[in-house]
């Protein structure tokens, strides 16, 4: 650091970039956590009920999601199947990447959230005539998203910062835009303190929106 001289003006005329990188970032952890959603809550049932295939299924994705690098399952689509003939756009490799660790992780996460709800909600709820579906949409997941919510927003923050590994296939979000800006300007420091700076308040703002949501629904 002896020396150096920090040009701000190079970050600052960059910065429509930057953000235009971010929103890719944004775009893709938000999508990735509604599919991750989608595939984790079968899965926590299937996984609470502890037989079948749905069991087995379920309980491999959930041990390889959690037990090997998100960086490995983003290279395995995009690489990998490209190895196959296969081509994805880095976009979409990044997307079902994140996505795949986001339902194998949620699946726990929904699974804990589970245990919390009394198993007499489900009988009451059928005595009531709604289907299992109806049952578990109308009044046990409620019940589950309540215990979890922070939870469930952690894992949506930790998998808009996953989406920083686009940059290793291409992919202009926030850290590829960082990147390239300064592979050509040379200004490693600017850009990167600035891009880090950048994450730090997307998720901050998350976090708080959270807080601020969980208090205007689930007030007493």
């Amino acid at each position: 650091m002896n020396g150096y001289t920090f040009y701000w003006s190079i970050v600052w005329d960059a910065l429509p970039q930057l953000l235009a990188g971010a929103w890719v970032s944004l775009q893709i952890a938000f999508l990735s956590l509604i599919i991750g959603t989608l595939i984790a809550m079968p899965m926590a049932v299937a996984r609470q009920n502890g037989t079948g295939l749905g069991y087995r299924f379920s309980t491999a994705w959930v041990e390889l999601s959690r037990n090997t690098p998100v960086l490995f399952q983003v290279y395995m689509i995009y690489f990998g199947l490209g190895a196959l003939g296969i081509n994805i756009s880095s976009y979409v490799s990044v997307l079902a990447a994140i996505s795949f660790n986001n339902a194998g992780y949620l699946a726990e996460i929904f699974r804990g959230g589970l245990a919390t709800v009394p198993r007499q909600q489900m009988s009451a709820a059928r005595s009531l005539g709604m289907t299992n579906f109806q049952s578990f949409r109308h009044v046990i997941f409620p019940q589950v998203f309540k215990a979890i919510f922070f939870t469930y927003v952690t894992q949506g923050i930790w998998g808009l910062l996953n989406t920083s590994l686009g940059m290793l296939v291409g992919l202009r979000e926030l850290a590829g835009t960082a990147q390239y800006a300064q592979s050509v300007s040379f200004r490693t420091f600017e850009f990167f303190i600035v891009t880090a700076a950048i994450y730090y308040l997307m998720a901050k703002i998350l976090q708080l929106s959270a807080q601020f949501a969980f208090s205007r629904m689930y007030r007493s």
